[in-house]
């Protein structure tokens, strides 16, 4: 296993603390309004107080457990962005260890379009804003792009994550299907692009 994939796999570890019955009802309502929210409309027009009256709770219980949208929508992605965080440290290659990188990104690259397709409103809700970078999935996904990037002996590796990591923002996918572009050509586009940066003709 790769250092990088080893000190990603520690960074996943932190356990929850342990919840009053009260507080996690609570919080499955708050998670539950909010996830039928998102899905019903754009989430970036979804309100602190709409998900609070959804959720039949008040200001008050809903912002102290969740400081603002963003906090509601990460941990409606975890479960399905540590699937895919398991499946780049311990899945079969190209996805996992033991592809070359340029297969590896552009694996990479089908699994995300994948859980876009699916999670895109819940992605959207998560990363508003300059919030994307500060997710821990963001950095997770960070952390693997670029150590492709150096296994590829790529120069100036750290310059490229961002730009190799941008077309997998949920607005620019979202804007692609509506101008009519297919996951397979989306993911057709994106491995060109693996294979362009991180290939050996690059």
């Amino acid at each position: 296993m790769h250092p990088a994939d080893r000190n990603m796999l520690a960074s996943t570890g932190d356990s929850a603390p342990i919840e009053r019955a009260d507080a996690a009802r609570n919080r499955g309502k708050i998670l539950a309004a909010a996830a039928e929210l998102f899905a019903a409309r754009d989430p970036r027009t979804v309100t602190m107080d709409d998900i609070a009256k959804a959720a039949g709770v008040g200001r008050g219980t809903l912002y102290r457990r969740f400081p603002n949208i963003g906090a509601i929508a990460v941990p409606l992605l975890d479960e399905h962005e540590r699937v895919l965080q398991e499946r780049l440290l311990r899945g079969d290659p190209p996805l996992g260890p033991g592809a070359p990188p340029a297969g590896r990104l552009a694996a990479f690259y089908a699994a995300m379009v994948e859980l876009l397709d699916g999670h895109a409103h819940l992605v959207l809700g998560a990363e508003i804003g300059s919030a994307r970078f500060g997710t821990g999935a963001y950095q997770f996904w960070r952390v693997h792009v670029l150590a492709l990037l150096r296994e590829a002996g790529v120069p100036e590796a750290d310059s490229l994550v961002e730009p190799l990591l941008a077309p997998l923002a949920a607005e620019v996918y979202l804007n692609q299907r509506e101008r009519g572009l297919g996951n397979a050509e989306i993911i057709a586009g994106l491995q060109r692009l693996a294979h362009r940066v991180l290939g050996e003709n690059r």
